[in-house]
């Protein structure tokens, strides 16, 4: 048993030591996940449980996507790291978000998608996003709703306004996902567009875009050119 924590204890340390030395240049998904686990897993070879993640959900963002409960049912993957895994999720996301502020968003639009197709790709359930910007098209906050928590045709578009007029914003995006990939606007995506588009038309706010997320792909109703501009 020494031997083989010894043995563990060499590997990790030769793994960081390759990370200080040239970063993950040239790594393995594999690798990358190796070096990741052996912060939250003591003792243990980290190699052959990263392997067997990407074995079962195929990619590095497939693990990173994945729920607690599907994470701890790969072997040697505890509550603990698999707490871990997602909280690296989480500090990306956070990473993109800052990435965001202080920046005029609609000339910088593949910010924007970039942080969501992070934030809100691989969910299993739908969530919406509300980005208020202000005279520059700067982010002054963003809001998040989760699926089922409004009725979208009738009362998202109010509060839409409410949030709004509450950060005294100029302009909004919209952004939501679907859990199933595809990046078709559904006819009640289209619906809650225009209902948005004219609720706040009527205090004088603009809606500048609502983009879609299916999959590592966008649809943006601005390129599209299906928002009116009027």
């Amino acid at each position: 048993m020494k031997e083989a924590v010894s043995s563990n204890s060499g590997h990790r340390q030769r793994i960081k030591e390759k990370y200080e030395k040239s970063g993950m240049n040239g790594w393995l998904d594999y690798e990358v996940l190796e070096l990741a686990l052996s912060y939250a897993i003591p003792r243990k070879d980290t190699k052959s449980i990263a392997k067997d993640l990407l074995s079962h959900f195929k990619t590095f963002n497939g693990v990173l996507d994945a729920e607690r409960k599907e994470l701890e049912s790969i072997k040697g993957i505890s509550e603990h790291s698999s707490v871990f895994l997602r909280f690296l999720k989480d500090v990306s996301i956070l990473y993109m978000e800052q990435g965001i502020h202080n920046r005029d968003l609609l000339s910088s639009p593949q910010v924007v998608c970039d942080y969501l197709k992070v934030a809100l790709k691989g969910l299993a359930d739908e969530e919406i996003k509300m980005l208020f910007l202000d005279g520059r098209n700067q982010l002054i906050e963003m809001e998040t709703l989760k699926s089922g928590t409004v009725n979208r045709s009738v009362v998202f578009p109010r509060k839409v306004v409410e949030r709004a007029l509450y950060h005294h914003a100029v302009g909004v995006i919209i952004a939501h996902n679907h859990p199933d990939g595809s990046l078709e606007p559904s006819d009640e995506d289209q619906d809650m567009t225009r209902a948005v588009q004219e609720a706040l038309k009527t205090v004088d706010i603009k809606l500048l875009d609502h983009i879609i997320i299916g999959g590592n792909e966008y649809y943006s109703f601005k390129e599209n050119r299906v928002l009116n501009d009027d």
